[in-house]
């Protein structure tokens, strides 16, 4: 994603909440969780922005007291005291706040969903061949919006009808072993053409975010994901 434009005398103007971050901070924040030591086990950032989704359509709002410390740690425990996740904690916040914006309004987003060189692809259920393109660059992110259903599981609760559609259009990314129990969504997602491309991958999971919106966030009809505006294809 392209950085934005610097502004001005930058260094003087407050960021807001809601600015998206440049390509610099993006890779910034990368190298911030790959410094989280071990045994915990932090998302990359593309799990993450999954993991925020997740966090932002399920039917009443998640305390930040209650999600935050997934980010450093897939199953929440606790930083090391002297490891000091200031700077780590406001980018995430910002990006919290930016798709908290976006998906309020039913505006389209960027995903944080990169392309993967065929070395990184990873393989599939038979591990005979790679996994096609498109399903192994947006997996990372479907696995972060997975991780949040497991720790919050209320948008889950909610009217299958509602929700089996827009979770197809993510769960097909994932392994149909990983899915037990879920005969009705298995059979949406086999009614599912996969996704030609990476752009295509990238829409889909964009729109399902914006339906799972509508049923567990809803808005008057007029300003619902079915209506919102598209992204240009690159």
């Amino acid at each position: 994603m392209p950085a934005p434009p610097r502004r001005p005398h930058a260094t003087a103007t407050p960021r807001s909440a809601a600015e998206p971050l440049s390509e610099s901070e993006l890779d910034e924040l990368q190298a911030l969780l790959d410094r989280v030591p071990a045994p915990l086990e932090p998302l990359d950032v593309s799990m993450l922005d999954g993991f925020l989704c997740g966090v932002l359509v399920q039917p009443q709002a998640v305390p930040e007291s209650r999600w935050l410390a997934h980010v450093t740690d897939a199953d929440g425990r606790a930083l090391p005291p002297r490891f000091d996740a200031t700077r780590l904690h406001a980018f995430v916040r910002r990006r919290h706040a930016e798709l908290n914006d976006a998906i309020a309004r039913r505006q389209w987003f960027d995903p944080w969903v990169f392309e993967l060189d065929d070395d990184d692809a990873p393989a599939t259920v038979d591990d005979d061949e790679a996994a096609p393109p498109a399903v192994a660059a947006v997996y990372p992110w479907v696995a972060g919006f997975a991780t949040a259903q497991e720790f919050f599981p209320a948008l889950m609760q909610l009217d299958a009808q509602a929700i089996t559609e827009p979770l197809a259009l993510l769960y097909r990314h994932l392994d149909p072993e990983d899915l037990e129990d879920a005969d009705d969504l298995l059979e949406e997602i086999e009614s599912l053409e996969p996704p030609v491309d990476l752009a295509e991958a990238v829409e889909g999971l964009v729109r399902a975010v914006l339906l799972l919106a509508d049923a567990s966030r809803p808005l008057a009809p007029a300003t619902s994901s079915r209506t919102a505006h598209r992204p240009r294809r690159r």
